[in-house]
């Protein structure tokens, strides 16, 4: 980060806005919800104190924050949370400043994969444990191969508090059913990812892969989840807590993939091209349509594809 904007940014300690009175029942929830503590205060509706930010709602509808988190509150709250619209600007000074704090990253792996279990793994990263996955080459899993996934997993394993979440194909396809959304079906992945990992650490920031939209992860968090900013970003695995949260997750679902093809007796491919439409047309021709049910996510348009060229 430039010198000018790390002091730019330590300047803003105090922000007003006029508040629409229709989002003011709003605010006080969130609040209360994200673990601030609310008070009264003269000529104010509430004020509200967490950490290094006051937050004043007054009865004219001006609010007022103050104290060295509020920039942190405005790009991860105020703007997109609760009015919805971006123009304080500060979004890459604050990506940068990221980097040199504790973090929690999720992402996932399998999403795009017609076989095999959808997998959501978080990491909790300190400054001190990124230097050494650096050196290691963890990088957006993506840009690894298999085989040195399967290492960096172990590593991260070691050096980092985790949590991963698998969901695997029967589980996967009931719960498509129900909620009949991928991307809600991912939420639901990613908040418990994130309430298991801040169960294991103290963090006040969470970075993810922006999968859709922000309502669905505001309304999956659970207890933890609601109390801190959960940040959405585009290309998140440039963050490298995200990138360790994306090997970690690839890793176990190259490893789950693997061993459903010891216990189906070939070789299961990745992705959803045509060699897994040939893979799925043998097993449903040995096993019958069923197969499907607890091998692959049955969504996919392969599952037409099979069904209806099936011999």
């Amino acid at each position: 980060m430039k010198v000018a904007e790390m002091e730019k940014l330590k300047q803003v300690t105090t922000y007003t806005i006029q508040l629409n009175p229709r989002l003011f029942p709003q605010l006080r929830r969130d609040l209360e919800e994200r673990g601030f503590l609310l008070k009264k205060t003269p000529y104010a509706f509430f004020s509200a104190n967490k950490d290094k930010l006051n937050v004043t709602l007054y009865k004219s509808g001006k609010l007022l924050l103050q104290g060295k988190d509020t920039p942190q509150f405005i790009q991860y709250y105020l703007e997109p949370v609760l009015l919805k619209e971006v123009n304080f600007g500060y979004e890459d000074i604050i990506n940068d400043l990221q980097c040199t704090e504790p973090r929690v990253g999720v992402d996932e792996s399998g999403k795009g994969d017609y076989f095999g279990p959808l997998i959501v793994a978080g990491v909790y990263l300190t400054p001190e444990v990124e230097a050494k996955l650096k050196k290691m080459g963890v990088k957006d899993s993506k840009l690894i191969s298999d085989k040195k996934i399967k290492g960096l997993r172990e590593a991260i394993i070691e050096l980092c508090p985790y949590s991963v979440v698998v969901i695997g194909p029967e589980r996967y396809n009931q719960l498509y059913d129900k909620i009949g959304n991928l991307n809600r079906l991912l939420a639901w992945g990613h908040a418990r990812v994130i309430e298991n990992v801040l169960s294991k650490v103290n963090c006040d920031r969470v970075i993810i892969d922006k999968f859709g939209n922000n309502k669905f992860i505001l309304d999956a968090l659970m207890k933890r989840g609601k109390k801190i900013p959960v940040v959405q970003k585009v290309r998140a695995e440039e963050d490298m807590a995200v990138a360790a949260a994306s090997v970690l997750a690839r890793g176990e679902f190259i490893r789950r993939l693997a061993h459903l093809g010891k216990e189906l007796g070939i070789k299961v491919p990745k992705g959803a091209s045509a060699a897994v439409e040939q893979t799925a047309r043998e097993l449903v021709n040995k096993h019958g349509y069923q197969i499907l049910q607890t091998t692959a996510k049955m969504h996919f348009k392969t599952t037409k594809k099979v069904l209806l060229g099936i011999e």
